[in-house]
């Protein structure tokens, strides 16, 4: 009766434990922000973005690291690009894919998506200073395809955090919406000391707030600047994490972004390509006291599995990581201390962050890599959270059960959700600085699950923006779409993926932006099933 207890033991979802395999792999990738001692520069704090790709289509997702850059000067620290050959193992291949970055500068934000629907993962960079587009040529390399595309424009010192891919228009090319924080230079730098002459990290508010951008696939291999024409430009804010999803249940893409001491955007798709802005009147703007946070990360995914897509952002120590529950496309509630963040997430500052059911009961647990943005404070180093999402009602702390990565202080900043070995167990990378990044496999047994890769054909190729509804046979309906814009300065999986818990089977409907539809009945749980959007 072994297969049964093997069985039973499958089905039955325990606690995710992450165990650390960077260091079985040979890497020389640090995340490095420029601070040495003394001087302080204004960027150095929001260093280390991850994503996510599949860069050479073997099936097994790879991973881009984003760096910094010494001060005054920028000379630039090398990005990464790890390839993952399997079993745990990653060979950097950065120098041999041209995607080293040495001349961009300091890199924050990084963007994966197949830009061009040729069948290629891409990647857009984010920086102080400069912005880059890399095609993937398709042969393991990439080429810096900015000038050309129209994307390296933007107003002169504008510090640009991050990039997410969205179809915004739906006519089949990915667009690229910009969060921005201000207007900065190395030149214009501006100097924080405290009285007994040690440099801080100067408040949000001494610079000034910008505008986002919003830029339109022309479908040739260029962009288009729409921020005014679109509606982007009359909100001004100090942008930080992006999610994108439809929070009012009209078919088109919503765009939500998380604000450092300002107020949070909530930009709503007016389908006929624009949108409006409407985070106050949608209840997102601010928490239950009308007032702003240092919001960093942030995700739009349904953590009560009633259908419609939360919001989320985490945000300093001493602050509330904000939960807001959608309801039904009308607008939201903030329900952080009926859900247990004001208790749980008031002694962190959390930066990178989201929702993911790490193990497999159908629930998305709720994830954050903190540690203070100075050096100066006390309790500044700090462990990374994972909270246990009961039944979409309240979370629990299990971060001491998780592994010995969350027992281990330091400055986390970026991270991003993947299934590295595609056993169906959503693994986790983070970023530290001054620290290799944690490459973190999650050891976990139990649970079913379901894995959908979603290939579009009369949409984007990489089904930004598609809706998934998968339903067990004990009639229990989870809901995702394709939007791998999670956290701050990352980008996540591509794939959808789906915790069971003890069902077997599932059917699973599946509605491309525009309108494409497939259903499929029966499908066998512990598959990773790759669907193509019908062209009739």
């Amino acid at each position: 009766m072994k297969w049964m207890a093997a069985l039973l033991a499958w089905l039955q979802p325990e606690a995710p434990r992450f165990v650390d395999v960077a260091p079985s792999s040979a890497f020389a990738y640090v995340t490095k922000n420029g601070f040495t001692g003394g001087r302080k520069y204004f960027p150095q704090p929001l260093c280390g973005g991850v994503a996510v790709l599949d860069f050479d289509n073997d099936g097994l997702m790879d991973l881009y690291f984003t760096n910094g850059a010494e001060f005054p000067g920028l000379k630039k620290f090398p990005n990464a690009l790890l390839r993952n050959g399997g079993e745990g193992r990653f060979e950097d291949v950065t120098q041999r894919a041209g995607l080293a970055g040495e001349t961009i500068g300091y890199s924050l934000g990084a963007a994966a998506a197949d830009y061009d629907n040729d069948g290629f993962a891409d990647l857009f960079v984010a920086g102080a200073g400069a912005n880059t587009l890399y095609r993937n040529q398709g042969d393991g390399t990439f080429r810096d395809v900015t000038a050309a595309s129209g994307l390296g424009a933007k107003p002169t010192g504008t510090l640009s955090v991050q990039g997410a891919w969205l179809d915004y228009n739906h006519d089949g090319h990915l667009d690229l919406v910009l969060s921005n924080y201000t207007l900065w230079t190395a030149a214009t730098d501006r100097r924080c000391v405290r009285e007994d002459g040690v440099d801080y990290y100067c408040h949000p508010k001494t610079y000034p707030s910008v505008p986002h951008r919003l830029y339109r696939n022309k479908g040739n291999g260029t962009f288009e600047d729409v921020t005014d024409t679109a509606g982007f430009g009359a909100a001004r804010g100090k942008g930080m994490g992006i999610a994108i999803a439809d929070v009012n249940g009209d078919g088109w893409e919503d765009i939500f972004i998380a604000n450092d001491t300002e107020r949070n955007f909530l930009y709503l798709n007016r389908r006929n390509g624009t949108f409006e802005e409407q985070g106050l009147l949608q209840g997102v703007a601010y928490n239950d006291d009308a007032a702003t946070v240092s919001a960093m990360g942030a995700d739009l995914r349904d953590y009560d599995n009633d259908g419609w897509p939360d919001a989320f952002y985490n945000d300093l120590t001493g602050q509330i990581w904000g939960l807001f529950r959608n309801l039904r496309g009308r607008s939201f509630r903030y329900v952080s201390p009926a859900a247990g963040l004001a208790r749980l997430s008031a002694p962190y500052s959390g930066w990178s962050g989201g929702f993911v059911d790490f193990n497999n009961d159908g629930w998305r647990d709720l994830y954050s890599a903190n540690g203070d943005v100075d050096y100066l404070r006390a309790n500044a180093a700090q462990t990374d959270t994972l909270f246990e999402n009961v039944e979409g009602k309240r979370f629990n702390d299990v971060s001491a059960q998780a592994g010995e990565h969350f027992q281990r202080k330091g400055y986390q900043r970026g991270a991003a959700f993947v299934d590295l070995n595609n056993d169906g167990f959503m693994d986790l990378v983070v970023t530290s600085l001054n620290r290799r990044p944690s490459i973190l496999m999650n050891s976990a047994v139990g649970g079913a699950w379901l894995k959908l890769r979603l290939i579009g054909r009369k949409a984007n190729r990489d089904s930004i923006g598609a809706r998934v509804k998968v339903t067990t046979p004990s009639g229990r309906e989870l809901h995702d779409w394709v939007s791998p814009s999670v956290g701050f300065v990352s980008s996540s999986d591509p794939r959808i993926h789906f915790g069971l818990g003890k069902e077997t089977q599932a059917a699973v409907e599946v509605e491309w932006p525009g309108g494409g539809r497939v259903t499929l009945k029966d499908v066998p749980a512990g598959r990773i099933l790759t669907v193509r959007e019908p062209l009739d």
